[in-house]
C-alpha cells in the first residue's frame, strides 16, 4: 500500500517529493521532516527547507525596523534631495516672480486668514548665503535621520518642525512688531531634525556632548544675531523632539498605530495652541 502523500514510504517505495511525486529525493525538510526535491529547497540556516515552510516562515517572520519603527531598507536619501530641490526651485522662482515672497512668507497676523503660510515660509530664503547654510544643515542631519525614520515619518517630522517654528511666532508673539514681522526660512525645520537627532542620540545613550553644543550654539545665534526668528528655533526644536520621543517610544513598544497617533497628536496640540492665540488676541 502506498505511503501517505509526501512521505516516507516503508521499504517498499523510495521516498518522493510532497509537490512532485514522480521525483524521488531523499532531502527531507528539516522544520517539517517530508521528502522535499531540489525544486522546492530553499536554504535555511540549518539544512533545507520545503517550499510550503519557506513561505510560511516568511509569512510570520517579523520585518526588521529601525529604532523609529520604520523598515530597514536602503534606497539613499530621496526625501532629503527632494526638500532641498524644492527650497532651491523656490528660491530660484522667487527671484523670478518676487511676489511669491509676499504670498508665501509667513506673518503672524495674516496666518489665521491665510493659513497655508504656516508651511510655505519654510520654503523661502532671504538670499543665497540663508539658502546655502540651511541646505548644508539639512543634508547632513538628513542623512543620519532619514533612514531611521524612513519616508513617511521623515516628511512627518520636517513638515510637523517647520510647522511649529511658525506657530511659535503666534504663540510668542507680544506686541504689535511681532505680529506684522515676516519670517521666512527652513531654520523651525531644521530645529526639528536637531531636536530629534538629540533625542534619538538620548535613547541610544550615546554622547550627546557633540550634539547639544551644536543646538547651543545655533540657538544663541539666534537671540544675539539681529533679524533672526529665534522663536521658530524654539518652536521647531520642540517639536521636533517630541515627534522623535513618540516615534522611538511607539517601536519600542511595537504599537502598530502609534506613529500615526503622535503625529496626529503633535498636530492637534500646534493647531489648538494657534487657535487659543488667536482667540485671545482677535477674539
Amino acid at each position: 500500500m502506498p505511503g501517505e502523500y509526501g512521505s516516507r514510504d516503508d521499504g517498499v517505495n523510495k521516498p518522493t517529493c510532497a509537490r512532485h511525486r514522480d521525483t524521488v529525493t531523499y532531502v527531507s525538510c528539516q522544520r517539517c521532516g517530508r521528502p522535499t526535491c531540489p525544486r522546492c529547497q530553499r536554504p535555511a540556516a540549518v539544512g533545507v527547507h520545503c517550499v510550503d515552510c519557506a513561505r510560511e516562515r516568511a509569512r510570520t517572520r517579523r520585518t526588521p525596523v529601525t529604532a523609529a519603527g520604520a523598515p530597514l531598507r536602503g534606497g539613499g536619501h530621496p526625501i532629503t534631495q527632494a526638500l532641498i530641490i524644492a527650497c532651491v526651485a523656490m528660491h530660484v522662482a522667487s527671484w523670478i516672480i518676487p511676489a511669491l515672497r509676499t504670498w508665501f512668507m509667513f506673518v503672524p497676523a495674516l496666518g489665521l486668514s491665510e493659513p497655508w503660510r504656516f508651511i510655505t515660509n519654510a520654503f523661502l530664503h532671504v538670499g543665497f548665503l540663508h539658502l546655502v547654510m540651511n541646505m548644508l544643515a539639512l543634508w547632513m542631519i538628513g542623512q543620519a535621520l532619514e533612514p531611521i525614520l524612513g519616508r513617511w515619518r521623515y516628511v512627518a517630522l520636517y513638515l510637523l518642525s517647520a510647522l511649529g517654528g511658525s506657530v511659535a511666532l503666534v504663540v510668542l508673539a507680544m506686541n504689535q512688531m511681532d505680529w506684522l514681522t515676516p519670517a521666512v526660512g527652513a531654520s523651525g525645520a531644521i530645529f526639528g531634525l536637531f531636536g530629534a537627532l538629540f533625542v534619538l542620540g538620548k535613547k541610544a545613550h550615546t554622547d550627546m556632548r557633540s550634539i547639544s553644543v551644536l543646538i547651543g550654539l545655533n540657538l544663541i545665534y539666534g537671540f544675539v544675531v539681529p533679524n533672526i526668528a529665534w522663536q521658530a528655533h524654539i518652536g521647531g526644536l520642540i517639536v521636533g523632539a517630541a515627534v522623535m520621543w513618540g516615534l522611538i517610544t511607539s517601536a519600542q513598544r511595537r504599537s502598530r498605530i502609534g506613529a500615526g497617533v503622535t503625529i496626529a497628536v503633535v498636530m492637534i496640540v500646534l493647531v489648538a495652541a494657534t487657535g487659543a492665540k488667536y482667540a485671545t488676541v482677535f477674539g
